[in-house]
């Protein structure tokens, strides 16, 4: 059984959409992309070393995957790069004719939810989202998630696509582990724990 993980940069209010650029996602008139790039420092990025150094497989929507297909494969001198190009990468999309030559390239087209169900229960390294948002959607609404981890960042970007949605399944997290930098990025990795807890005061 393998778990699914879901990484994701975002701001205090949620956004997600666009972080790494002004152009990587301009739809619905987004005018805020790039906005982690003055927030970097060396503790955050050496939390996300960290991560991309554990064995893990990538689980990609369809836009993400194009962005990831059309900039890593020519970056491999990164260490990050580099490691995008050699590990599995699976990409969830609606097309059933779509095909890719970036090397290690699997397709789930059709049923997501079972495609992915099926990934879950075989054998192999942890699923590891990056972007994704609509994808998101889907996973966190059929509870197929077992661990996230975040990179709050010290801005609010008003409109945007966010991690959650009104569709996402109630649930409790633990909070497994948990660090800032300098720059005020909150870094924090949970993990799913069980149904939600309820009580009172009185």
């Amino acid at each position: 059984m393998r778990k699914l993980i879901v990484g994701a940069m975002i701001s205090i209010d949620g956004v997600m959409q666009a972080p790494g650029g002004p152009r990587e996602d301009v739809s619905d008139g987004f005018a805020y992309g790039g906005w982690v790039a003055p927030h970097a420092d060396e503790i955050s990025g050496a939390w996300l070393g960290d991560v991309f150094r554990a064995p893990f497989d990538l689980l990609l929507g369809r836009k993400t995957y194009d962005i990831f297909a059309g900039y890593w494969p020519e970056h491999e001198d990164m260490e990050i790069g580099r490691r995008f190009g050699e590990v599995t990468k699976y990409v969830v999309t609606h097309d059933t004719e779509f095909s890719s030559d970036w090397r290690n390239t699997h397709v789930i087209a059709g049923d997501a939810v079972a495609g992915i169900n099926a990934l879950k229960a075989g054998d192999g390294a942890p699923l590891l989202t990056q972007g994704s948002a609509m994808l998101l959607k889907t996973l966190f609404a059929h509870d197929l998630v077992d661990e996230m981890f975040t990179l709050t960042y010290p801005v609010v970007l008003g409109a945007g696509k966010r991690l959650f949605d009104a569709n996402a399944t109630a649930g409790g997290w633990s909070l497994v582990a948990t660090a800032h930098s300098p720059s005020g990025v909150v870094m924090s990795r949970y993990a799913r724990d069980g149904e939600v807890k309820t009580g009172s005061f009185d």
